[in-house]
């Protein structure tokens, strides 16, 4: 059985975190997750993801609404909260490969009952940044920098690299660029 990566985003504040809480599901999405659940309620940051999805592919799912504690308590795997606190993230890595794990992003203020749930409070550099950089330094480690691109085979919509432009392929259709 393959493990599970859950992200959990606390604190979001929908008039506030709307941009930068659909980067941290992007990035979830796009890293390796297999969901990001929110304790907030937010229907419109479930409508956008869920439409990403469904056009770039993949099983990704987003609920909101879910109380912190609540998801915390329930998940029957591994905890983990980035942080700028603990345990540098690549000294835990080896423990944590394999395993399910709830990965824990704050919004504002991180309450201290947090950093006594998890099972480790993980520091993604000692310096206040982002913690969608934390969380994509943290999947990109914990996946070892091999996300696995073959999920989202069931894409409508399928980007090509390439070093000058944009080249789209959409399923049946010639490539667009």
């Amino acid at each position: 059985m393959t493990e599970v990566l859950s992200v959990l985003r606390i604190g979001h504040r929908p008039s506030r975190d709307k941009r930068v809480t659909t980067h941290a599901a992007l990035v979830a999405r796009a890293f390796g997750a297999d969901d990001i659940v929110i304790s907030t309620r937010d229907p419109e940051i479930e409508k956008t993801i869920s439409s990403v999805v469904s056009r770039f592919g993949g099983r990704f799912e987003i609920r909101s609404g879910i109380p912190w504690n609540e998801a915390l308590r329930s998940w029957g795997g591994t905890k983990v909260h980035l942080t700028m606190y603990g345990t540098p993230f690549r000294e835990a890595m080896p423990k944590l490969r394999g395993k399910d794990v709830m990965v824990v992003i704050g919004a504002e203020k991180v309450p201290p009952a947090i950093y006594q749930m998890v099972d480790f409070n993980l520091s993604v550099g000692s310096q206040p940044h982002s913690e969608i950089a934390a969380l994509a330094l943290f999947l990109d480690s914990y996946f070892e920098g091999s996300e696995d691109t073959n999920k989202f085979d069931d894409a409508r919509l399928q980007i090509i690299p390439n070093s000058r432009g944009k080249t789209v392929v959409e399923r049946g259709d010639e490539i667009h660029q």
